[in-house]
């Protein structure tokens, strides 16, 4: 298993980044590598995020030096969603079956919880986000059917787009955690426009069911320092709460949002006019 830390910026230093500056410290590029955990801790609500990529061994989640726990949800919280072929997570002995698009909840106080691939040929990618947790929430399975499903956007502002939320208060509970995912429409390209901020909360998003020579153009940065990054097919980017989060794709693509810090409404998020952005 390896671990990456990320320190937090200030606003006003990263109005002076440039491009490998930028990406170095706000875009993890290898998310996912057969028979490893990788992990990146994030100093923004102290979130973790990583993969987990399971070949014909299974895998365990330890507790690395960052987390400075004897076991990895001594005192977190866990989601963890696949985006690769069939897999399973055995949470204290309990196996959990998971598809491509299911999503895992468990909890504070976990022990062991490692990772499978029905099939090392098509591996499951579980994509994982942790968060400290204040109290014990029950393991739940959370398949696609299960999700609070949202419809926003339209064709003629390129944005339509269905919303699949996992870890939210109306579908699964947890500590701090909210997790779901968003399918861009064909013939759409934009996420998350008009842009905003939620300084109570940061977050970081995923991008995956992209074609390996298309891009999505992420931008970032306060509403009139905007910066943007080039991100390819599951890379993942961490947004501090001062800063914008939106993307516009060469095509169509998919991403999965997670989000930590002072509460977990999913409308609490200030919106930045179009005009007004810079």
């Amino acid at each position: 298993m390896q671990i990456d830390v990320r320190h937090a910026s200030h606003p006003e230093a990263v109005r002076g980044y440039d491009t490998e500056t930028l990406r170095r410290h706000f875009l993890v590029e290898t998310v996912f590598a057969g028979g490893e955990i990788r992990l990146t801790y994030s100093h923004y609500d102290r979130m973790v995020i990583g993969g987990a990529t399971p070949l014909a061994d299974a895998l365990t989640l330890t507790a690395p030096t960052a987390i400075g726990q004897e076991t990895f949800l001594a005192e977190r919280e866990l989601g963890a969603l696949n985006i690769g072929g069939a897999g399973r997570i055995i949470v204290d002995g309990t196996s959990y079956d998971l598809a491509k698009y299911d999503c895992l909840y468990a909890g504070k106080g976990v022990k062991d919880i490692r990772f499978e691939s029905a099939d090392a040929a098509n591996p499951a990618k579980f994509y994982l986000v942790s968060t400290p947790a204040h109290q014990a929430q029950p393991t739940v399975l959370l398949t696609r059917e299960k999700a609070r499903h949202l419809t926003p956007g339209e064709a003629a502002t390129a944005n339509k787009r269905s919303i699949y939320q996992f870890i939210h208060p109306e579908v699964c509970q947890s500590c701090q955690l909210t997790l779901g995912f968003t399918m861009i429409e064909p013939g759409s390209v934009w996420n998350t426009m008009p842009a905003h901020t939620h300084d109570r909360r940061m977050e970081a998003y995923l991008y995956f069911d992209l074609e390996a020579d298309q891009r999505v153009f992420h931008f970032m940065g306060e509403p009139q320092q905007t910066r943007h990054m080039l991100v390819a097919n599951e890379q993942a980017v961490i947004s501090p709460p001062w800063s914008i989060h939106s993307g516009a794709g060469t095509k169509n693509y998919s991403f999965i949002w997670a989000m930590a810090g002072d509460n977990k409404s999913f409308t609490d998020m200030d919106h930045i006019a179009i005009a007004d952005l810079r």
